[in-house]
């Protein structure tokens, strides 16, 4: 037997935990501090003294996309309500105190499995991206995570690089990063039940996978949301079908079933909107499940009562809610944020006659990865290492800016960092043999921080660097400058809130130029006040032709936006990054930097 086919993932396990055992004791005086209610005991008791039920420790997080650094700007604080009904701002995350909160939590249980639910990597800083999400895996290895389920982000570079992910190896263009050493994917199993590939109908990754310890067994199946395709690049999933996610889980929950597994969690790459931010926001109330909205909560109310727990993702929100299942069970259904902000403990307790999960003994909640916690050294030595390989690219500067310009931060439907890149997209794609274009499209979803004023490292205030920059643009789209009517562009406008994009409407972000006012106090397309809508001052003509610019993902109709793949005479230009790199290299200096730019374009009824 090679070398390399002893290397499997349990081996790799083995390896990790017995270097890091000497390690576990820098956070052993932590370990006093377990969660009230998670250690295993005798809840129903046995026959000859033996327990009938133990308590399994399930901790899980989703979307931390790559985020090995505490997250930077508004992205890296989690809301918390306190005793008074005041609402605070608390720093979190970073995956040194993600670490050390996992391994508190673990203490002084026998029985606890970590899992994720999707959007582990994809749309990373530049310290993960840079290094196609490498790093990340390495941390969640570290983690001891036992299994996740895929999100939409690890399809961002395609179903062979996802698999790479998984089962390892050098990249296949860009090589080793570090010499002599062979990436060796991820110890723990991805699942994808409901991605199969359109030729032979089977799963690409495993569609469930079974824990087992001292004769407990709990079944884990894992789904992405089915409308993936709608936003994901189109080469990535080329060749595959996504599948609904009831009917998925459904049909494996009874291969478990028939199988013996009786206890069953879903990890589901989709969520829900809570009715409040805060994290210990309490969403049943008044009834269980009535703080909850959005895809999850109908998703909940469709899966067979097999499943004991769903662990779901997407939405970045955070929530602890039971939403019944369809015999009126109580079920817990849980999000943890985004970018290892939180992490949720939830206690199953399992009965070893059934082997089920007794359900009215389901309980759970969010705790926030604080950062006056003490950090795990491997992990700083993990983020050390990379960064050092980053360092090069990472800090060279690209514009200044004067103050903070909000993005992903912002909560409002036009976003000044939205503005500032359209309007970089415009100026890049607007000189003739550049593409010509009129006017810039942006999709809000694809600004992933914030442009923060205070410096990140050494560079000084104001200064943004390229990996600041790779922060707020990660994914490396192509910009196009197509060719779209009058009509269609109105169009356009109108699927931002209508269609797919009704229940959670999705602004597009506008260069300068393009106005128009949004009347939330209608629905559907008629939000879109079609008489208001003027390209520099002048009104759309509908049998006109426009130039517009914008990224890949959206030429590809991605976001719900279909009428943008009825474009014609299409020209390739830059990425999206280097775009915007020339923009503020061109528009700003030290001693004139960018201001955050007004927001006067969308004018919003409320």
């Amino acid at each position: 037997m090679s070398a390399r086919s002893q290397n499997t993932p349990a081996t790799r396990r083995t390896r990790r935990v017995l270097a890091a055992a000497a390690g576990l004791a820098t956070v052993g005086a932590l370990v006093a501090a377990m969660p009230a209610g998670a250690a295993s005991g005798d809840r129903h008791g046995g026959h000859h003294g033996k327990p009938r039920t133990v308590d399994v420790q399930l901790l899980s997080f989703n979307d931390l996309h790559g985020n090995l650094e505490p997250p930077a700007g508004s992205s890296g604080n989690v809301s918390e309500i306190q005793p008074d009904g005041t609402v605070t701002s608390v720093p979190a995350g970073g995956v040194e105190y993600l670490a050390t909160s996992l391994r508190t939590a673990r203490g002084g249980n026998p029985y606890s499995v970590t899992a994720a639910a999707g959007d582990l990597v994809g749309a990373s800083p530049l310290l993960s991206g840079l290094f196609h999400d490498e790093p990340t895996v390495e941390a969640l290895n570290k983690l001891n995570l036992d299994v996740a389920g895929v999100g939409n982000h690890e399809f961002d570079e395609g179903a062979v690089e996802l698999a790479r992910l998984q089962n390892g190896g050098c990249h296949p263009v860009e090589g080793c990063f570090e010499e002599g050493k062979e990436f060796e994917g991820a110890d723990f199993p991805y699942l994808a039940a409901n991605v199969t590939k359109e030729k032979t109908g089977k799963p690409i990754l495993k569609p469930y996978t079974v824990w087992r310890k001292n004769g407990v067994k709990i079944g884990f199946i894992g789904v992405t949301l089915e409308g993936t395709p709608d936003i994901v690049s189109a080469n990535g999933i080329k060749g595959l079908k996504f599948h609904d996610e009831v009917d998925t889980i459904n049909r494996y929950a009874r291969e478990l079933d028939r199988k013996g597994v009786k206890s069953i969690v879903a990890l589901i790459h989709e969520g829900g909107s809570p009715a409040s931010t805060a994290y210990n926001y309490d969403c049943d109330s008044p009834g269980p499940g009535d703080g909850i909205s959005g895809p999850i909560a109908e998703i909940a109310k469709g899966i067979t009562p097999k499943v004991d727990a769903l662990v779901t993702g997407h939405t970045h929100q955070a929530y602890v809610c039971t939403i019944p299942d369809p015999s009126g069970k109580p079920r817990m259904v849980t999000s943890a944020s985004s970018f290892g902000k939180l992490y949720t403990d939830t206690t199953l307790t399992y009965d070893k006659r059934t082997h089920d999960i007794v359900r009215t003994s389901v309980t759970s909640a969010n705790h926030i990865v604080r950062r006056d916690q003490p950090k795990a050294q491997d992990m700083t030595d993990l983020i050390a290492r990379w960064n050092k390989l980053a360092a090069p690219i990472a800090s060279r500067p690209q514009g200044w800016i004067s103050a903070d310009i909000a993005g992903r931060g912002s909560t409002e439907p036009e976003k000044p960092l939205g503005n500032l890149i359209a309007d970089a997209q415009l100026a890049g794609l607007a000189p003739a043999d550049k593409g010509g274009a009129q006017l810039a499209l942006m999709n809000p979803g694809g600004i992933r921080s914030d442009l923060v004023f205070k410096a990140s490292g050494g560079e000084g205030d104001g200064v943004v660097t390229y990996g600041e920059a790779f922060t707020v643009q990660p994914f490396t789209n192509m910009m196009n400058v197509v060719d779209l009517t009058g009509a269609q562009l109105l169009t356009t406008l109108q699927q931002q809130v209508s269609g797919s994009n009704e229940a959670s409407p999705k602004i597009l972000q506008v260069s300068k130029g393009l106005t128009y006012t949004l009347d939330l106090t209608k629905t559907g397309a008629a939000r879109i006040v079609v008489d208001s809508v003027k390209l520099n001052g002048a009104a759309i003509d509908p049998a006109k032709t426009y130039r517009v610019a914008m990224n890949e993902f959206l030429a590809g109709g991605g976001d719900g936006f279909a009428v943008l793949k009825e474009h014609t005479n299409k020209l390739v230009g830059a990425s999206d990054l280097d775009v915007f790199n020339a923009y503020l290299a061109a528009n700003s200096s030290a001693t004139a930097p960018i201001a955050p730019p007004a927001t006067d374009r969308i004018t919003v009824i409320r």
